[in-house]
């Protein structure tokens, strides 16, 4: 397979916003590629060398890539430089100075040389992996550069999400019979790399005999909203309800001595959280398991829990044992998925939580915890239960029913969540995916942000929808990193999976998710969300930042259903006496 073919397929499925089409692309290209090398090719459409958990980066920063670019096009470092300022894009930069016809070089023999790059260290790293760039760009044509340096910049720009690769992997291999099939074994296993090429080599049946495996983060499940502890009643019946923490939601895998926790957002974190590492050891008496659990930092003279904004400063990759000490973790385990040989997910939620309070021992240090519960029909009791977790500065409830099984990667009402009070106006938090900003006037020009373009997610179609303007709620030092940030993934023209009628003086790639709380939701003719026709769309009013969300992935935002959802119970629900 000719590197240059996967080239062309990647301009083609730039050049597209049509989900159909970019499926047909992507589903031709799957039946070219060798099955055995099906993998590296979804790795790299998703700009990656592996799957997303897996910690592997180039090393390379925007600085050093033109010196990478020059060396191989033979001219001065300046010159792209300059016209990287022009364009805003390295991979077309690269294109215009990389004039050769290239030397024909395969999939095979790039893939091993970006692996080369990333796995470059020790002294003198940085030359080398310049150098080796410079080679391979060398031998390559223009358009072949393009991606490639995309791909090592972190930015391919391709528009195709997880669910267009599922799709085009059934029309390859198996059928619109094969699409939920594909679907349940990534949501079990989050590697669409090892379930394509499961598919091409052994096809159907093997991908339907994956299941999840220690090591390999499961999707986590999903909890959908409602107003009151009456409404949840009346839609489930019996619940089992648990608090709501405000932590780090952690999945934690175990096999034998080795432990991988995951977050929400798929990173490993394993090195990050050493006492809940030895805690698993001494306290889970399975040898391979994998449980869902939510960590949060605590006061261990008063047993009082941190809010969000301390506990989320462990996550960081240096001074860990400092920091541990200072910010203790208690971990509340809340499901589990999988004990010693047992696949737990499509078994009810009663068993799987009697069988996770007979998987954790208790320890002098209680590091983990199974989390408290009770399970009830009286939406009075329930009202009661919720009104007890606020009172202790939780965020409310989650209401789980006892006969559902666990709904990987699906955001359902098998869980259900209450969190502080509703009344006719919005007083829940939504999470919103910043997509552009405008640059302002006056005092905010000079905090580099005016306000912040915030969208939310149509998986369907696979679009980020606007929803709010966003100009209050952060520290000036806060907006001021916050335009760093951006600045890293700014891009020269609007995405082409963001759908927006706003006119942003910088677009940005979809990346960073912020937590934004709103007097309500209204209609809208300026934003997207909810648009159908020649109907208004929905926006958020008076929006407010209330933190920037690191643990979320853009996919993990809130819906354009739910808002619609929210709009609805906003107009019927009265106060709460």
């Amino acid at each position: 397979m000719q590197w240059r073919v996967i080239a062309e397929t990647m301009a083609r499925l730039e050049a597209t916003t049509r989900r159909l089409e970019q499926q047909a692309i992507l589903g031709a290209l799957f039946r070219q590629v060798p099955p055995d090398q099906i993998d590296r090719v979804i790795y790299l459409c998703q700009g990656q060398l592996a799957p997303p958990w897996v910690n592997i980066e180039f090393g390379l920063s925007e600085r050093l890539l033109p010196r990478a670019i020059a060396q191989a096009a033979g001219v001065p470092e300046a010159q792209v430089v300059a016209l990287y300022k022009q364009q805003g894009d390295l991979g077309l930069v690269a294109e215009e100075v990389l004039r050769g016809p290239g030397a024909g070089l395969t999939l095979a023999e790039v893939y091993a040389r970006l692996q080369e790059i990333a796995a470059a260290r020790g002294a003198g790293a940085i030359s080398r992996k310049v150098s080796l760039l410079a080679d391979l760009l060398s031998r390559l044509s223009g358009l072949e550069a393009r991606y490639v340096v995309r791909i090592v910049q972190g930015r391919l720009r391709l528009g195709v999400g997880d669910a267009t690769i599922m799709d085009a992997l059934a029309e390859a291999f198996g059928g619109k019979e094969a699409r939920p099939v594909i679907e349940r074994a990534y949501t079990l296993r989050a590697d669409l790399g090892l379930v394509g090429r499961l598919l091409a080599t052994q096809g159907v049946e093997a991908v339907r005999q994956i299941g999840p495996e220690p090591g390999t983060p499961v999707l986590p499940a999903l909890a959908e909203r409602l107003p009151s502890a009456e409404e949840i009643i009346r839609k489930v019946g019996t619940v089992a309800a648990e608090p709501k923490y405000d932590g780090l939601r952690l999945q934690v895998h175990r096999d034998g001595e080795r432990i991988w926790l995951f977050s929400r957002r798929l990173e490993d974190l394993s090195e990050t959280f050493p006492e809940i590492v030895r805690a698993v050891r001494r306290q889970v008496r399975a040898r391979r398991a994998i449980f869902d659990g939510e960590a949060l930092a605590y006061n261990p003279e008063t047993g009082e829990f941190f809010p969000f904004q301390i506990t989320v400063t462990r996550r960081r990759k240096y001074r860990i044992q400092e920091m541990e000490e200072r910010y203790p973790l208690r971990l509340f385990a809340f499901d589990l998925l999988l004990a010693d040989g047992t696949d737990y997910t499509p078994r009810p939620f009663r068993e799987r939580r009697a069988a996770l309070e007979a998987l954790i021992a208790r320890d002098p240090d209680d590091t983990i915890q199974v989390t408290e519960q009770i399970v009830t029909a009286d939406p009075r009791a329930l009202e009661r239960f919720f009104l007890a977790m606020v009172e202790r500065g939780l965020e409310g409830i989650v209401a789980k029913r006892p006969d559902a099984p666990y709904h990987a990667g699906a955001r359902n009402f098998n869980w259900i969540k209450l969190k502080r009070s509703y009344t006719g106006r919005l007083s829940e938090t939504v999470d919103v995916v910043i997509v552009g900003y405008l640059l302002g006037r006056g005092k905010r020009a000079q905090l580099g942000i005016g306000s912040l373009i915030g969208a939310v997610y149509d998986p369907e179609n696979n679009r980020f929808r606007t929803v709010a303007k966003i100009g209050s709620g952060l520290s000036e030092e806060e907006w001021r990193e916050l335009r760093r940030l951006l600045d890293e993934i700014r891009v020269p023209v609007k995405p082409p999976y963001v759908d927006a009628q706003i006119a942003a003086d910088v677009w940005v790639e979809p990346r960073y998710v912020v937590e934004v709380l709103a007097d309500e939701i209204t209609r809208s003719p300026l934003h997207t969300c909810g648009k159908r026709n020649e109907e208004p769309g929905y926006s958020l009013r008076f929006p407010r930042v209330v933190r920037i969300r690191f643990d979320r992935r853009p996919e993990d935002a809130t819906t354009e259903a739910e808002i619609l959802r929210l709009y609805e119970q906003q107009q019927t629900v009265p106060e709460r006496a």
